[in-house]
């Protein structure tokens, strides 16, 4: 039995040139702009996109990170306004996310009206929307935010989600663009390869648990 396991180990190859372009994909996906050039320079993988491009879409990420929202907006807009224009959601998402950064550095006055002028009609529109909003706004309702209820709001995590969230979508925009499917290609390539790890685990556990009783 053992070397039957055996057998089915070795013929479980996982190309180096998967491996390569799935840490090609990564890296690309998140903005590793000089891992990519040095990587590709290494092992003579090709990205899927420009390095300009990672640059543009990591400085939109940069933005949302630090708090920098109406910058981020801009810059999005820049590379393509059709992103936001068809992702309400998502800008949405954006818009909320600088009404927190307001109240987040206490401006209070300009907190309510950016409220009620660039949010209140689209939460009428949508009833997640407008339910998002309302926890927003109770945020202006306690005097230390750090221990309310809604803190998480203002927690490092809540921008990373938002930068996350223009991250996919720019990238996705990038890649039709470029007539590619990038996301797709890394999930399918990153499915098949864990699979492949997956059977090699089970496989190596069996020889193991068979060793043992073998031995026992």
């Amino acid at each position: 039995m053992r070397e039957e396991w055996e057998k089915r180990l070795n013929h479980i190859r996982i190309r180096k040139e998967d491996m390569n372009k799935l840490v090609m994909n990564f890296l690309v996906t998140e903005g590793y702009a000089e891992a990519v050039a040095k990587f590709r320079m290494e092992t003579g993988t090709e990205p899927d996109m420009d390095v300009a491009m990672i640059t543009d879409r990591m400085a939109v990420k940069k933005a949302v990170q630090c708090g920098n929202v109406e910058d981020a907006i801009e810059k999005v807009n820049d590379l393509n306004p059709e992103i936001l224009d068809t992702n309400p959601e998502l800008f949405f998402h954006l818009q909320q996310q600088r009404l927190i950064e307001l109240i987040r550095n206490e401006k209070i006055e300009e907190a309510l009206e950016f409220a009620q002028e660039e949010l209140a009609l689209r939460g009428e529109e949508n009833q997640s929307f407008l339910e998002e909003l309302e926890r927003t706004v109770s945020l202006l309702v306690f005097k230390d935010v750090s221990n309310c209820p809604l803190r998480e709001l203002l927690d490092i995590s809540q921008r990373l989600k938002t930068a996350n969230d223009v991250n996919a979508a720019i990238l996705t925009s990038q890649s039709h663009e470029k007539g590619l499917n990038t996301i797709n290609n890394i999930r399918s390539l990153s499915l098949e390869i864990v699979r492949k790890l997956v059977y090699l685990l089970a496989l190596a556990q069996n020889i193991i648990l068979e060793s043992y009783l073998f031995n026992k």
